[in-house]
């Protein structure tokens, strides 16, 4: 039994929920009357709504996604039909701005908005005694972080072993952009520096190799980001990998020197680049500095190891399918391991909607809240960047096809313009974006590269079974194996133990210093 009971839908298993875990451990005395139940968007709401219930709470605190905000909103509505009496309280991005209107907040008893680490207790506590507070909404001020618990002893030894662990050195985003979360949530703050490093070292004496840092920006300040990466420079091991997010623009000597160091495929960074159109920058109120940019990717990718995972968003205001595909291309100029084609979403609470007549911003009413058109982009060329999207992440971001991606746009151009091609033809051919085999997309691959493009069947067969091998497989397909010099497998298998197999096919070659 529990009387406390915080939950959340993740998007996936191996997503732990890092909110959940920062409330539990700022509970105080009322842990011993709590539990964390975790499930993901995949389960019935029935299963998961007779698995909160069992527990006899009387009250459950649910974060809401944008992810999961349709199937929590049909728990909160069941959990009021079976047991009226439970107080479910909801908090979380989604249920942080723009409150007017959500079925969600109707049927919550209370709702926190914003940071809610301390004011989650706080609210416990009060209904403990009886009372409750006069008003529904709760607007939480932001924590002293130095009065936050860290949350890192409460991932067990099944996150350990299973799951994503999720660490952050700092909170908030000094930038404004319009169409981000992130900009909402200023100043940015840092927790203490030293109680963090002795919660890493304790993860990491428990086993944990993997740390995704969720800080918006890293690299912000210098000294924080020199202390971590020195951290777990002196503490690495084989298999570490380390996930960060940062600042384009600023990469100073002072972090270079430990970057250098890291082994490749150790470190990845995700860096938000967003839009290489200026007047689009402007317009969304993005600063950075593209020289900057240019010559920071020429470092990483020519000097270190790392792994870049470059962000570009489709269907901003202003900007035209010509303007994106120029700006993919400069950005793939710069030869980042990864390109995330996003398309924009209108998150609640973000001022980008204030484009919306101006620029013909139509976006759809349901989770993800994704574009629909714009002034420039109409629905059907926006379908198009959507499997343009989706196919270049099967292809060029999988890592399955490094050798043969680039023979998509071999003599022409624009990258961007030929891999939409591509892109084009393969829908026509499947008619789906997902749940393609992997030997069929070999295969399709193939034909579109010798039939409709004209290069050689031997050249093609060869770059493609290196791309198999590339991460140790079996036997190519059968398609593939009349092109094999003596008929027989060469299984190449990574020398990289534990790093993630999607980066770990991005390394040219075991004895490469840069990734490719």
């Amino acid at each position: 039994m529990a009387n406390i009971i915080l939950t959340t839908l993740n998007a996936k298993y191996i997503h732990a929920a890092f909110g959940l875990r920062y409330l539990f451990a700022n509970l105080g005395n009322l842990q011993t009357e709590a539990l964390i139940l975790e499930f993901d968007i995949n389960q019935k709401v029935v299963d998961i709504v007779e698995r909160l219930l069992e527990k006899e709470p009387k009250i459950i605190g649910i974060g809401v996604y944008i992810w999961n905000v349709s199937l929590s909103t049909e728990v909160v509505a069941m959990v009021k039909q079976v047991c009226p009496d439970v107080i479910v309280v909801i908090g979380g991005p989604e249920v942080s701005f723009e409150l007017e209107g959500q079925r969600i907040v109707d049927l919550s008893d209370f709702v926190i908005t914003g940071e809610g680490d301390l004011e989650f207790a706080k609210l416990c506590r009060l209904l403990a005694s009886g009372e409750k507070p006069e008003q529904k909404v709760i607007r939480a001020p932001l924590p002293d972080l130095q009065r936050v618990v860290l949350p890192y002893d409460r991932y067990d030894a099944r996150d350990v072993a299973h799951r994503i662990i999720y660490v952050e050195a700092s909170r908030g985003c000094p930038f404004t952009c319009e169409f981000c979360l992130s900009s909402l949530d200023t100043p940015v703050r840092q927790f203490p520096l030293q109680p963090l490093l002795k919660e890493l070292q304790a993860l990491i004496d428990r086993g944990v190799n993997h740390f995704k840092f969720v800080d918006r920006t890293f690299n912000l300040n210098l000294g924080t980001s020199k202390a971590l990466l020195e951290f777990f420079l002196a503490r690495y091991r084989p298999g570490m990998f380390l996930h960060f997010e940062m600042i384009p623009d600023r990469l100073p000597e002072a972090l270079r020197e430990p970057i250098r160091k890291f082994p490749p495929g150790t470190l990845q960074f995700e860096v938000g680049i967003q839009t290489l159109n200026e007047d689009v920058s402007v317009r969304i109120k993005r600063r950075q500095n593209l020289d900057r940019i240019r010559e920071n990717f020429r470092f990483l990718r020519e000097e270190t190891g790392a792994h870049i995972h470059a962000d570009l968003i489709a269907g901003l205001p202003g900007e035209t399918v010509e303007s994106f595909g120029k700006g993919f291309d400069q950005l793939l100029s710069w030869h980042p391991q990864e390109i995330q084609v996003g398309i924009l979403k209108r998150l609640r609470g973000t001022p980008i909607s204030r484009h919306d007549a101006d620029w013909g911003m139509v976006y759809g009413n349901n989770p993800p809240y994704e574009i629909l058109k714009t002034m420039n982009i109409q629905f059907r060329t926006m379908q198009r960047l959507r499997r343009f999207a989706r196919f270049w992440d099967l292809v060029a971001n999988s890592g399955n096809f490094v050798e043969a991606t680039p023979r998509l746009w071999l003599g022409s151009a624009s990258a961007f313009e030929s891999f939409m091609r591509w892109s084009d033809w393969l829908y026509l051919k499947v008619e789906r974006t997902h749940g393609i085999e992997l030997n069929r997309l070999f295969e399709l691959i193939f034909i579109f590269l010798t039939q409709h493009l004209g290069q050689s069947e031997v050249d093609v067969a060869q770059v493609l079974i290196g791309d198999y091998q590339r991460g140790g497989r079996n036997s190519p397909p059968q398609f593939l194996r009349a092109f094999q010099p003596d008929g027989t497998d060469i299984r190449r298998r990574s020398t990289r133990v534990n790093i993630p197999k999607r980066q770990a096919r991005h390394l040219k070659d075991s004895g490469s210093r840069a990734c490719s």
